[in-house]
């Protein structure tokens, strides 16, 4: 018997979880949620959308478990909020690894993580909460992936990797072995990381160049 799932957010990303988890997993999504004031139709994908602030009243958490399908917004810290507070009602958060991964032990991921097809996780890596690992990627041996951190497609992590939480990570990026990477970081597409990174970083080019604008002053995120 399958798990009933409520997912947050009514985005792109919203959907594309809820086709995955419908397609190929142990879940069965049965509604969405959103706070109140961003319902603008009573169904979505054909199923009901309920307020979050109510959303216990009707899907108790006894029964029920939730993700929180919302992407990059604001360097992710729209995601780690409501992570936060479905947390605080006392939902179980699932995470989901497509069955054509290959994750050496699924024991490394934290509670609502999405891991897509053809990414490769090796011995010894650590992958916090709320972890998007979208679809293509190497996390090499003995990383460390932290909370609330979104790693795009054909992404390079080799060994020994730390990478903080709250970051975000570009399409094409590589990172040299043994290096650390600060919280809050943006990485953009196709950069080069060669050296430690502190928090709030801003990288682009290969080899990648620091920006001189901080991550929490850039604006479209």
């Amino acid at each position: 018997m399958k798990k009933k799932v409520i997912l947050f957010g009514l985005g792109d990303f919203s959907r594309i979880a809820f086709l995955y988890l419908q397609r190929s997993s142990e879940f069965e999504v049965v509604a969405f949620t959103v706070h109140s004031q961003f319902i603008q139709a009573p169904l979505f994908m054909d199923k009901p959308v309920v307020p979050f602030e109510t959303v216990s009243n009707e899907f108790p958490v006894t029964d029920f478990r939730m993700f929180v399908a919302i992407g990059f917004k604001n360097l992710n810290k729209a995601r780690s909020e409501i992570y936060h507070q479905c947390k605080s009602k006392g939902y179980e958060l699932i995470t989901y690894v497509s069955p054509h991964a290959f994750v050496f032990d699924q024991s490394c991921l934290g509670d609502n993580c999405f891991v897509f097809e053809n990414n490769v996780i090796q011995p010894g890596v650590k992958i916090g909460n709320d972890v998007i690992i979208w679809s293509g990627n190497h996390i090499g041996h003995d990383a460390t992936i932290g909370d609330h951190t979104f790693i795009s497609s054909h992404v390079v992590v080799s060994g020994h990797v730390k990478i903080g939480e709250r970051c975000f990570v570009g399409v094409n990026s590589a990172f040299k072995d043994s290096i650390t990477i600060g919280n809050d970081c943006l990485i953009g597409a196709g950069s080069l990381i060669l050296k430690d990174a502190a928090d709030a970083s801003v990288f682009k080019g290969t080899p990648a160049e620091l920006s001189a604008v901080p991550s929490n002053r850039l604006r479209g995120i």
